[in-house]
């Protein structure tokens, strides 16, 4: 697939269930602002089939090489961030998993069996990241179960594979210079901020900045009725130059980990 058709695909599916997305996107830009994509973040689980390997191939494709990798030892995650070798303005692709074997034996074989419904052949498929959900219908029952133990696995659970969000280049917007005032903006405009550790994630010491707005919540249906659910977010970063003059390109795990809590159900107050 096309490269711009594979990223215009993405953002289709992301913001079918990120309707907020769409909506700050245009506040931005009818202030007289170019919108310019910092970062695509995808999550998965370790497991062969589905893991960090397996989303990040058709990336690699397009020109993409791993940059830098990132452990959360609360969260039980790992993490690869991926540039492109010679496009400079393409996104960069954080792709985090699940240690799997972190976990209890009862998480381990939830996954296991929600994975062995799928047939093999989807996973080989190299738009897997566009397919969403791809197992059989789901149970609340078992979301709740994921959940006791990990936000995450619950989220994927319901989610499945897509953008987890789309991230705003700060450092490129015509009318704002910093993410105080994008995060203002922001607030007036009566979005929630994730406040989880501190509205901004990161500083110049860390040559990184980082907000995002809580996840859209939308009707989820399972065998046991619908229920509200969190989808995916948006998120704004602002990069600081490093000391050789460059500007930061890479993630701070510290940060990133508070940001994983914007589609945390009780961060809404349900």
């Amino acid at each position: 697939m096309n490269s711009t058709i594979f990223f215009e695909e993405l953002w289709k599916q992301y913001t079918s269930k990120t309707p907020s997305a769409k909506k700050v996107k245009s506040l931005f830009e009818a202030k007289g602002n170019t919108i310019v994509n910092d970062h695509i973040a995808i999550r998965t689980f370790n497991d062969p089939r589905v893991s960090i390997d397996v989303l990040a191939k058709p990336f690699i494709a397009m020109g993409y090489v791993s940059k830098g990798e990132y452990y959360f030892e609360a969260k039980k995650l790992y993490a690869q961030h991926f540039e492109h070798t010679t496009d400079t303005n393409a996104p960069k692709i954080f792709i985090s998993q699940l240690l799997l074997e972190e976990f209890s034996d009862e998480l381990q074989n939830t996954v296991q069996t929600i994975l062995d419904t799928v047939d093999k052949d989807i996973f080989l498929q190299e738009d897997l990241i566009l397919k969403g959900k791809v197992w059989s219908q789901l149970s609340f029952s078992t979301y709740k179960k994921l959940l006791q133990e990990s936000e995450y696995a619950a989220w994927m659970y319901v989610n499945g594979f897509c953008s987890n969000h789309f991230t705003v280049d700060v450092n490129k917007l015509e009318t704002f210079n910093t993410l105080i005032e994008v995060n203002d903006f922001l607030k007036e405009n009566g979005f929630k901020m994730n406040s989880s550790g501190g509205e901004i994630k990161g500083d110049a010491t860390v040559f990184l900045e980082q907000s995002s707005i809580l996840a859209d919540v939308i009707k989820v249906e399972f065998n046991e009725g619908i229920q509200e659910i969190t989808s995916c977010y948006y998120e704004f970063a602002f990069r600081h130059k490093q000391l050789n003059g460059e500007l930061f390109t890479g993630f701070i795990a510290g940060s990133a980990d508070k940001i994983f809590e914007s589609t945390d159900m009780e961060l809404q107050g349900k």
